[in-house]
């Protein structure tokens, strides 16, 4: 790479770090271990630069990942920058413990990943362990930055479908505060004095027995949201042991990643993604309406 004459005075190690759209600990990684070198020679990650340097960067192959015990998962997009993939309820998105099962491990056999280093794709956004449906992934370092400035941006569409208790209006948005519950850290509420908002609408797609399908567009994406903004606006999703209502329609919390759009990182292309509704909705639903 060279150094552009407006990058005089920058340091090193935050240079590499946006050129290769990589973390700061990252490229002083790659500074320290001698993989940078600027005439040929190894650098401090506190040099300065002076503009008009050629600065060469080898970068060692990614390390691999513990092979995975379970399968891969559907893939329902896929090239050379990223792909999504259909999450199943139950695997939780990244390994509780070393070796312990989930969906990065298992996605990590779908092809080429250098993340961090890491032959294992890069996370974008999250879902709950036991929510199914469209997950994004990034197979590079610059795939994961630009995902994640689609997400700060607002240029990302999420879409899930919901099943939930009560009876709803037809239509209708939640633009709460959220934060996590006072009384208990592992829990959110929007029922807290926070900066942070949390804004969702959703529509009726069907009626039910003493329950709906909700079809809920998420405009933020703060963990938990769909759960406790539906719960404490009167409509619990169904099976949720931690905000919601049991069912025995269903055993886990209904609450499905259906459709998701982006632009691709390689040249902004508008993607839509959407994800079939796993057996166990399917079943719920059949259920309800008899």
């Amino acid at each position: 790479m060279t150094v552009p004459r407006e990058a005089s005075g920058e340091r090193l190690d935050r240079f590499v770090a946006a050129a290769l759209a990589i973390d700061l600990a990252r490229a002083r990684s790659l500074i320290g271990s001698g993989s940078v070198r600027i005439r040929g020679k190894t650098c401090s990650i506190h040099r300065k630069l002076f503009g008009g340097e050629e600065i060469v960067v080898e970068r060692p192959p990614p390390r691999p990942e513990q092979a995975p015990r379970e399968p891969a998962p559907p893939v329902l997009y896929d090239d050379a920058d990223c792909l999504v993939v259909a999450k199943p309820v139950g695997l939780a998105v990244e390994p509780s413990r070393r070796g312990a099962p989930s969906l990065v491990g298992a996605a990590s056999r779908l092809g080429a990943f250098d993340v961090a280093g890491r032959a294992a794709p890069g996370l974008p956004h999250r879902l709950d362990r036991d929510t199914s449906g469209c997950l994004l992934l990034a197979r590079t370092d610059r795939a994961l930055a630009a995902l994640r400035r689609a997400f700060e941006q607002g240029r990302v569409e999420k879409e899930y479908l919901a099943l939930v208790a009560g009876a709803p209006p037809d239509r209708g948005a939640l633009d709460t505060p959220y934060g996590r519950s006072p009384s208990d850290p592992r829990r959110f509420t929007t029922r807290v004095a926070s900066a942070r908002r949390a804004r969702l609408s959703f529509t009726v797609e069907e009626r039910l027995p003493n329950a709906a399908l909700l079809r809920v567009a998420l405009e933020t994406g703060r963990t938990h949201q769909i759960r406790v903004q539906l719960a404490e606006a009167g409509t619990p999703v169904l099976g949720d042991a931690v905000y919601g209502v049991p069912s025995q329609a269903i055993g886990r919390q209904a609450l499905h990643a259906a459709r998701l759009a982006f632009p691709r990182p390689s040249d902004g292309a508008r993607i839509e993604v959407r994800a079939e509704l796993p057996e166990d909705l399917v079943r719920a639903l059949a259920a309800l309406r008899a």
